[in-house]
């Protein structure tokens, strides 16, 4: 049970190693700039293997009687679970022999929820991993099975570390299944005091706070590259930065009376130097409304960003 393209290495590794029934995946969704109805990933992975694809709308009891009959006739020995996206009631959960288990992005019971990756670059943090556990009808709460940890590299981008941690995750799930084939597999609680959520990521998420300081900004424009993109607002249009990097001492002292969100300068090497809540960051990969990213110093051959402007923040 999966959607996104994290959960395809999950797939293709199952694939490869157990005899995979039947996958579910959520129903195809408007994409595109035509929105037109689109697989997801898991759904185009499983067609390539010639393996049966149900798309439920829902799980809940009382609207998914017929894919409920539908489990229950492969008598599966375990389901696997990695970011599926809709709720495993306990009928469902209780279904297989061996229990469902999923496979998540963090090392729980750090960033419980949908964006654990987003949030991991968001705090910045050294040390990224994938736990296998035991699911449970609480959020992520299930006993632990297996965790792998991953280095966060410098500077490094949401899709670098989502693929680095997909293929991790494919690697975790296959040892938490030989643990669980062997009878092997260990419950290990979570502590519940030390929980933290990684909510769903909105598109209001990336509008940048310009009093926040600058390490912050920064992370934010490598968390949410390529989804939704970091963006403020210049002139009333969006304006989206798709990198930036501190200025520090290269910019010397700053008058705190500058407004956080003030253009400094507009340098055609450097990029578009911006006050934050703690100093300021040379802005170097932009995206105007309706028009291509692309480096700072190419668009600033075509467009003006303002000395002395004020970015908003609305």
């Amino acid at each position: 049970m999966g959607t996104p393209a994290f959960a395809v290495s999950s797939l293709n590794a199952l694939v490869d190693a157990h005899d995979v029934v039947a996958v579910l995946t959520q129903p195809d969704r408007p994409a595109g700039r035509g929105h037109k109805l689109a697989p997801s990933p898991v759904k185009l992975c499983a067609l390539e293997h010639g393996l049966p694809v149900y798309q439920p709308e829902t799980l809940r009891f009382s609207d998914s009687k017929e894919i409920r009959a539908v489990l229950r006739e492969y008598d599966a020995d375990i389901f696997v679970v990695a970011a599926y996206g809709l709720i495993l009631p306990k009928g469902i959960l209780e279904m297989p022999r061996l229990g469902c288990i999923n496979v998540h992005a963090s090392l729980l019971p750090k960033y419980r929820g949908a964006s654990p990756i987003h949030a991991t670059i968001l705090n910045g943090d050294k040390k990224a991993g994938i736990t296998i556990m035991h699911m449970d009808v609480g959020l992520d709460t299930g006993d632990m099975i297996v965790k792998k940890e991953l280095d966060v590299e410098d500077k490094e981008r949401f899709a670098s570390l989502h693929d680095r941690m997909a293929v991790c995750g494919a690697s975790a799930l296959l040892e938490a299944l030989k643990l669980l084939d062997g009878g092997n597999a260990p419950r290990i609680a979570q502590d519940d005091e030390r929980a933290c959520y990684a909510p769903i990521i909105k598109k209001t998420d990336a509008l940048i706070n310009w009093t926040l300081d600058t390490t912050k900004i920064v992370n934010m424009t490598r968390a949410y590259d390529p989804w939704p993109g970091t963006y403020t607002m210049y002139d009333g249009k969006a304006l989206k930065i798709w990198s930036a990097h501190d200025a520090g001492s290269t910019l010397g002292d700053i008058s705190p009376d500058i407004q956080p969100g003030t253009v400094i300068a507009a340098d055609s090497q450097k990029g578009v130097l911006i006050k934050t809540g703690d100093g300021a960051l040379w802005a170097t990969e932009l995206q105007g409304d309706g028009s291509k990213r692309m480096s700072a110093t190419e668009y600033l051959r075509g467009r003006r960003v303002d000395v002395g402007a004020v970015l908003d923040m609305q």
